[in-house]
């Protein structure tokens, strides 16, 4: 079976489940998790119910897809990921973002919790991600190209939206919330970085180092979705503080930002819809334009559609 007949049977079964169609999608990262009661929840499906999914082994990471709305806008969230440490291959790493693509999701957020490389940086802050490294880690895209998803030689000159990112930095500051924007490194875990290894870091430019995200945008933005970021600095790097790194302390930081970062992602996620509908109104208009110096038969105008989608059945982690 190829890797896009695998990801086709995982769609045709949440597909029998629900024909739920995402506008957003999510990854809630470490200490975001909550978020998902934030939302008005209409069905959660868990990774392990699905054929060949990748589930995650990290503790604090549920593992599950969970889909409703932020408002009126339908979103599903990726409730645990799965990272390369685990010994997963990066075919499965990225597998969950690939599958909130096909199912409608036009843009996709990535969060995640990051060491702090950028000296003006501190414990608990935010930063929108302009860019990243991913040098230190396999691409997702080796292998057979799936030329249904996208071409063989993506370009990645702007991995992460110019627009989104002015709406995470605007929406920060209406917030009153400190926002940072930065480059986001990635490496493969699951041990911590050495003092040498963060110097070397700082001096290839990188402002925040993690273990994840950098391999999900790639797969995404090879896919043509549009992808935004936000890493919240739950440490300073090693050599850069006195502290020994440990992952409670991670998660504790996380846990500590939570709030601030959940009516982040939120407010985030409204004014990307707002943002969607203005861009459509104008290529409404534009094709509009095009169409009555073709024709002179008047064209109806596009309604967006109110989309309503039925709950269905909570299938609940045992």
């Amino acid at each position: 079976m190829s890797e896009f007949e695998r990801l086709n049977r995982v769609v045709s079964e949440i597909r029998k489940i629900t024909n739920f169609c995402p506008k957003v999608g999510i990854v809630l990262g470490s200490g975001l998790g909550d978020f998902a009661n934030d939302i008005r929840v209409i069905g959660k499906i868990p990774y392990r119910r699905l054929s060949g999914f990748p589930v995650s082994t990290v503790q604090g990471h549920e593992g599950q897809f969970v889909f409703g709305y932020v408002e009126k806008i339908p979103v599903v969230l990726m409730q645990g990921r799965v990272h390369y440490y685990e010994g997963y291959s990066m075919c499965d790493v990225v597998m969950p973002v690939r599958i909130m693509a096909m199912l409608g999701a036009s843009v996709v957020m990535l969060t995640n919790a990051a060491g702090g490389i950028n000296k003006n940086f501190y414990e608990g802050a935010l930063m929108a991600i302009s860019d990243h490294i991913s040098s230190f880690v396999p691409s997702p895209l080796i292998g057979e190209n799936m030329e249904e998803l996208g071409t063989r030689f993506p370009d990645m000159t702007n991995v992460y939206d110019d627009d989104l990112r002015k709406l995470i930095i605007s929406t920060a500051r209406q917030l009153h919330i400190p926002i940072r924007e930065g480059v986001y490194l990635q490496t493969t875990g699951p041990n911590y970085e050495t003092p040498a290894e963060i110097k070397m870091y700082s001096l290839l430019g990188a402002d925040a180092v993690g273990m994840s995200t950098a391999c999900e945008a790639m797969a995404l933005n090879h896919m043509g979705v549009r992808v935004c970021g936000i890493s919240c600095i739950t440490n300073m790097a090693s050599g850069l503080s006195k502290k020994k790194l440990t992952h409670e302390e991670v998660k504790q930081t996380a846990d500590s930002i939570s709030e601030k970062f959940r009516s982040l992602v939120w407010h985030t996620v409204v004014a990307i819809n707002e943002l969607l509908k203005v861009e459509k109104a104008e290529r409404i208009e534009l094709e509009s334009k095009t169409n009555e110096k073709q024709s002179d038969k008047p064209k109806k105008a596009e309604v967006e559609e109110d989309l309503n989608f039925d709950e269905f059945e909570i299938i609940q982690l045992k």
